[in-house]
């Protein structure tokens, strides 16, 4: 069980039916979501990203804590490195490091074996672009659909589907007020556990970061965990080294 709940926290971290249809188009409302987040004009000069915080992970064995390192790059380059303290398990520290170059993606990881990204795992990373996947989602190849309003919580929310060329599809949810989103819902076949996880990742404590909004609370549920993130630091047009997010030598 604890190789099952711990295969499946890449999943958690790296991810968006409806009710009435409303007179909004789906362009409007993405529109509406890019002038939230700060516009097009200040998304697009957003190169990269490097997020610090802490972890923590709650799962049918017990509660553990950590840190974690969120680096990105565009269009898509991605890196999740996280540091898991496991000893009430007796299994000491756990590490996790998953990279994508843009083209293929690797998983350092210590409990459950260094391996490829393949299959949808590779898909959702690979047009998870960076610094939103509605910015460019056009030139990505990917197809926008409004769904309707439904509730998320106690908000009202825009639902719209995203597909992908490649890999699975998602529904967010955009705030009805503020247009940020709050929610994203995913299912993605994981081949570590053997089965299809829905995870549900919610977005909230959105902060101006040189002009964007970047959520500094993320908390991720599917049936075998709870992954919720608080970002201490942002950093964003920082350098990075290209070879950060590769499959190491």
């Amino acid at each position: 069980m604890r190789t099952r709940w711990l295969s499946v926290l890449f999943a958690a971290v790296a991810v968006g039916h409806a009710g009435q249809v409303h007179s909004q188009t789906a362009e409007e409302v993405i529109e509406k979501h890019l002038v939230a987040m700060g516009g097009r004009a200040a998304l697009e000069k957003i190169a990269t990203r490097v997020l610090t915080g802490t972890i923590s992970v709650t799962t049918l064995g017990g509660d553990l804590s950590g840190t974690i390192e969120l680096y990105n790059a565009a269009p898509n380059k991605s890196r999740t490195f996280v540091k898991i303290d496991a000893t009430q398990f007796g299994l000491g520290q756990i590490v996790q490091d998953q990279r994508f170059n843009g083209t293929s993606g690797y998983v350092i990881d210590t409990m459950g074996g260094n391996r490829d990204l393949t299959g949808d795992q590779l898909e959702t990373v690979r047009s998870n672009t960076f610094p939103s996947p509605l910015l460019k989602y056009k030139d990505a190849g990917s197809k926008l659909e409004l769904l309707g309003r439904e509730k998320a919580g106690d908000r009202d929310a825009y639902v719209l589907r995203i597909s992908p060329a490649k890999g699975p599809s998602a529904r967010m949810f955009i705030d009805a007020e503020t247009y940020l989103m709050i929610k994203s819902v995913a299912t993605i076949n994981v081949p570590q556990v053997g089965a299809d996880v829905e995870q549900t990742t919610q977005l909230s404590d959105y902060r101006d970061i040189d002009g964007v909004k970047v959520p500094f609370h993320i908390q991720s549920i599917n049936q075998f965990q709870t992954v919720s993130i608080t970002a201490t630091k942002v950093e964003q047009n920082v350098a990075i080294d290209d070879r950060m997010f590769s499959k190491p030598d």
